[in-house]
């Protein structure tokens, strides 16, 4: 039988001449799987996090940024809220947070004989490791990382699990190649960093292209070709999918009426928000609430 604590700590604030640390949090496990909640508070003044993985890792990033290299990868990989970490047994990694102060992932590790059972009649025991180091936020993965961001708001009892074999079964299928290959400078990195915490901080603001694009300093034609290559995905989808799944959450955990759930997630006017939840999640507002309630 699995094991099951759920620790709802987030990243803390903290003073800037303190360092930063890693805490590793229990939540689930099984025979061949165990969940972790992780809970980052580095930042720009301390080294990069070295480790290595010892387990088919995948992590999904529900808060903050942070940069990504694993061995075998060409160039290291911009994490953000929504995307989520591959890792592989034996593979040496570092995290990196120099634009900007903590995160928070719930991260899925599978024993190799449990992660090849996963493959959905593939041959995945010839998988050792896997080709990308992440998979960006993406429509297909809106319903698994909206799970995982209600496990740790504690707004729904979540089947860790079976949310684990989605993930698994995800990762089989994507293939975020061109994400992989794609190369951003050091600059560009900081400032699409800066983007996406000002997106995540102010979600309810009208959030333009223009005025991101301002406030990074860039063109609006070249805030959304760098914003695309680092992200994986557009300004827009990025910021109408981060407000899809907060409304999700808030859904499952409040009675607030659909209408004002839809106005306060920056939509404006209910049958907009209806059209788009539906294309997101498979279903309407109200079917969600009552699956997930």
């Amino acid at each position: 039988m699995a094991k099951i604590a759920v620790n709802l700590k987030g990243p803390q604030a903290r003073p800037a001449d303190e360092p930063g640390d890693l805490d590793t949090n229990f939540v689930a496990e099984g025979d061949g799987w165990t969940v972790e909640e992780i809970v980052c508070s580095l930042g720009p003044r301390d080294r990069r996090f070295e480790e290595q993985h010892d387990t088919f890792v995948i992590a999904v990033v529900t808060s903050g940024t942070f940069q990504y290299h694993s061995s075998g990868a060409d160039r290291e990989v911009m994490m953000t809220p929504g995307s989520v970490l591959l890792g592989s047994p034996g593979q040496c990694f570092e995290c990196g947070h120099e634009h900007g102060v903590g995160d928070r992932c719930l991260a899925f590790h599978f024993a190799a004989d449990y992660f090849h059972t996963i493959g959905e009649g593939r041959d995945t025991r010839a998988l050792r490791s896997f080709r990308t180091p992440k998979l960006s936020p993406v429509r297909t993965l809106s319903p698994i990382v909206t799970d995982a961001c209600a496990a740790l708001a504690g707004s729904r009892q979540v089947a860790f699990e079976e949310l684990g074999v989605r993930l698994a079964a995800q990762a089989f299928q994507m293939d975020d190649s061109k994400v992989a290959r794609s190369a951003a400078s050091p600059a560009a990195i900081a400032r699409i960093t800066e983007s996406v915490r000002s997106i995540e901080a102010h979600q309810g603001l009208d959030l333009t292209l223009v005025r991101l694009a301002k406030e990074a300093r860039l063109s609006p034609f070249h805030f959304l070709r760098t914003f695309e290559a680092v992200t994986g995905t557009t300004p827009h989808q990025y910021i109408r999918r981060m407000r899809l799944r907060e409304a999700a959450v808030r859904l499952c955990s409040s009675d607030t009426k659909v209408i004002d759930v839809a106005l306060e997630s920056g939509f404006g006017d209910v049958s907009n928000f209806n059209r788009a939840f539906r294309a997101e999640f498979g279903v309407s507002p109200t079917t969600y609430r009552l699956r997930h309630g």
